[in-house]
């Protein structure tokens, strides 16, 4: 269990000890994590979550169809085994998912009728309702300090905030995920400093 603040900044050749990937498509690449076509299989941190944490790293897309995805709190080890990821074990942050339409944060099911979701807006004046920009780092962060409450930022501006009645937490629900679906990603700068 994480106790003391965890950085990884990528530079590096390898993916290292730290990771599980659950496909062989994730590479260090100019010093950031990235990978294409995984179809949800996430590289896993290998190294426990505590319940409360801050969580940061930066996130880009190379194409005009965004989905940036992370998994929080999940069990370190599953992935999509069909065309649909509708059994995760974590939460889901997704930036500009299903082509750029939506920003959503789901919990276990990211096609689930209770997922939280922004539906994107280019012309909107909500600036968390724009899309994702091809090439642009977005800034991450989400904080559970009080064991059920989930606060999803990007780029200072809170996203969504879920309130959970049974929250992800414990044995099954400790690891931390960066995730695709079929566009090339990157990432990189993660940060997570455990909270009282």
């Amino acid at each position: 269990m994480l106790s003391e603040p965890f950085r990884d900044d990528f530079s590096r050749v390898s993916l290292g000890q730290d990771w599980y990937a659950t496909s062989s498509r994730w590479r260090i690449s100019g010093g950031r994590l990235c990978a294409s076509g995984v179809r949800n299989h996430p590289a896993w941190l290998r190294r426990r979550l505590p319940l409360n944490a801050r969580i940061e790293f930066d996130a880009s897309s190379s194409s005009v169809e965004g989905d940036l995805k992370a998994e929080l709190w999940g069990d370190g080890k599953s992935h999509a085994t069909g065309a649909s990821y509708t059994a995760a074990t974590s939460y889901l942050t997704i930036l500009g998912g299903w082509k750029n339409s939506l920003h959503v944060l789901a919990r276990i099911d990211e096609h689930g009728p209770d997922r939280l979701e922004l539906r994107v807006d280019a012309s909107g004046d909500d600036l968390r309702a724009r899309p994702v920009d091809p090439n642009r780092s977005y800034h991450f962060k989400v904080e559970r300090n009080d064991g059920k409450t989930l606060r999803w930022f990007v780029d200072d501006l809170l996203m969504h905030e879920l309130v959970d009645s049974e929250p992800l937490a414990g044995p099954g629900h400790e690891h931390f995920a960066f995730n695709d679906w079929s566009v090339r990603v990157c990432f990189d700068n993660l940060r997570i400093t455990p909270l009282p």
